[in-house]
């Protein structure tokens, strides 16, 4: 069969997969299928039987890719991450002034997510509202450090990266770079996830992105930049 893989193809770290989903129309049926199923029931519920009914296939089918449930969930939220560095690499494009770019990249990371055209397969939406409910129990476990020796999760830790390199750019001996980008990221998906079930959580203003205005004026602060407005492209 020929390849599926595409100029615009997402990497993954191939220690995560059997089978490469991307490269057959089974495989993304397995992605999609994945993606609706978990949004849908929720992890805890979802498993490969369910999975294989839906996408009419067997549940066989289904383990020639994926080793079990934990590992197609760890694929997805490792896509989703390598997809947000996709995102953030088009969006710091033809910008050349530090704090511009730096700003651009926190609101990237924490406003709403919208459906990407390029990757029909993937429901962008859905899968970012599974990656703020599920995506901790891809390394909340108990044999996480040999996990993560494997390089898992390089893509979550890429992104991170890549921002904080923004950072040095504008306050090269900052101490805290890690810290802040990941408290950003992880502190958005609490805060998403209070706006839609725990409202009194957070605070909802009518009208506003508050969730975005506010980690933008935390990382704007902590950094003492001038606030200013994001420029227009």
């Amino acid at each position: 069969m020929e390849s599926k893989l595409s100029f615009f193809a997402i990497q993954i770290n191939s220690s995560i997969f059997l089978k490469n989903p991307e490269t057959s129309d089974l495989g993304e049926k397995i992605l999609s299928g994945s993606v609706e199923m978990i949004f849908e029931i929720g992890f805890e519920q979802f498993n490969f039987k369910k999975l294989a009914k839906k996408i009419g296939s067997t549940e066989a089918s289904v383990y020639r890719y994926f080793e079990n449930k934990h590992k197609l969930l760890l694929y997805l939220t490792s896509w989703y991450w390598a997809w947000m560095q996709h995102k953030l690499s088009f969006t710091l494009a033809n910008i050349e002034d530090p704090t511009e770019r730096l700003k651009r990249a926190i609101v990237l990371i924490t406003e709403q997510i919208e459906e990407d055209s390029s990757f029909s397969h993937i429901n962008e939406v859905k899968l970012d509202n599974i990656v703020i409910s599920e995506s901790s129990k891809v390394y909340l476990i108990k044999e996480v450090d040999s996990v993560n020796q494997s390089g898992v999760f390089s893509a979550y830790k890429n992104l991170v990266q890549n921002i904080c390199d923004e950072i040095y750019k504008i306050q090269p001996g900052y101490k805290y770079a890690h810290m802040l980008i990941s408290t950003v990221i992880e502190g958005v998906h609490h805060q998403r996830y209070f706006a839609d079930h725990l409202p009194r959580l957070t605070d909802i203003i009518e009208g506003e992105d508050a969730i975005t205005d506010f980690y933008l004026q935390m990382v704007i602060k902590a950094l003492d930049l001038k606030e200013g407005r994001i420029k227009q492209s």
